[in-house]
């Protein structure tokens, strides 16, 4: 077992025994409980517009924002919240827990950066520091992969969520090496130009976010479920047809009153980018078998990717029910 699949395994078992914690601001009610396990940036704008649609077709949702994406997947686990964001594969095969996804949100679209004061390439990482978003995340998954394949062992891997946070980070002085999202990448070569450098990553094709739910809580709230599956598509499809539109839906559902102007002026240059990334038909089963693919190679998950089932981490319900009525792109 390699140390990138220890500590998901220690990752998965922690969550496993912190059940018992009470997490912040999640508790027991009727609403619709979504534990996010990040900040609400320009990144996410886009799903806070699909859940404020969702509201209005009925659904009462409750969002709350935690420190991580471990605390969500506990939330979950627990059933301090009902629907969780993030990817829980390592948890799932690990401890067996009665949760699934149900929709992919984002596809993996981030870019390892090194201060060129320090590094310049992927084997002057050996025995140095980075730092990735969270314990179980898709970037760390892509550094873990990176260091394999380049022969090259990191001395520690911090762990900093936000990629805005990592980028500020970056542009500080406080971190050398990271990986960050493309509105973290223009950021870097607008203030900076010259001073980082972005590795090469080669083809990737996984999972960054999905959402993910006790097998229980879906069964029983089919209609809720796919009202907010409905809004997501429905909403990552308009905004991949024209970035523009995240800009009308944050002035519409008055969305992140507290950015700034800079963050502003980024929200189309960053959906124009993201929009390759956006996942039109929710992922699937497709997507389950890139996720195989992708996740065992980093060690996230054991096995043969041949070997394991969709089933066993996805409930396809809610998904292929919005799918039949809306149709795919």
């Amino acid at each position: 077992m390699n140390m990138f699949a220890r500590r998901m395994r220690a990752s998965a078992v922690a969550a496993a025994l912190c059940l018992s914690a009470m997490v912040p601001g999640v508790a027991s009610a009727d609403p619709m409980r979504i534990a996010f396990g990040d900040i609400a940036t320009v990144e996410s704008l886009h799903l806070l517009a699909a859940i404020e649609r969702a509201k209005e077709k009925g659904v009462e949702i409750d969002v709350t924002y935690l420190k991580s994406e471990d605390i969500a997947a506990q939330a979950v686990v627990s059933g301090q919240a009902d629907i969780g964001i993030g990817g829980p594969y390592a948890l799932l095969q690990k401890v067996k827990a009665p949760i699934r996804i149900f929709l992919q949100l984002s596809k993996l679209q981030f870019y390892p950066v090194v201060n060129t004061e320090f590094y310049k390439e992927w084997g002057d990482l050996d025995g140095q520091e980075v730092a990735v978003h969270s314990r179980g995340s898709g970037t760390e998954a892509i550094m873990r992969l990176m260091a394999d394949k380049n022969g090259i062992a990191y001395s520690n891997i911090s762990y900093v969520p936000g990629a805005e946070v990592r980028t500020g980070a970056l542009l500080q002085g406080n971190v050398k090496a990271t990986i960050v999202d493309s509105s973290g990448k223009r950021v870097l070569e607008k203030e900076a130009p010259g001073k980082f450098a972005f590795l090469p990553l080669g083809e990737v094709s996984a999972t960054d976010e999905a959402l993910f739910a006790n097998t229980d809580y879906l069964s029983k709230n089919e209609k809720d479920v796919e009202i907010l599956v409905e809004a997501i598509l429905t909403t990552w499809r308009e905004v991949a047809a024209d970035p523009k539109a995240a800009i009308a839906l944050r002035d519409k559902y008055k969305l992140l009153p507290d950015a700034t102007p800079d963050m502003i002026a980024d929200i189309e240059p960053y959906f124009t980018e993201a929009a390759a990334a956006l996942p039109l038909n929710g992922g699937g089963e497709d997507a389950a078998k890139d996720d195989f693919e992708f996740y065992t190679v980093s060690g996230a998950l054991e096995g043969k990717a041949t070997d394991l089932k969709v089933e066993d981490f996805w409930d396809l319900d809610a998904l292929n029910a919005v799918l039949a009525k809306i149709g795919t792109k």
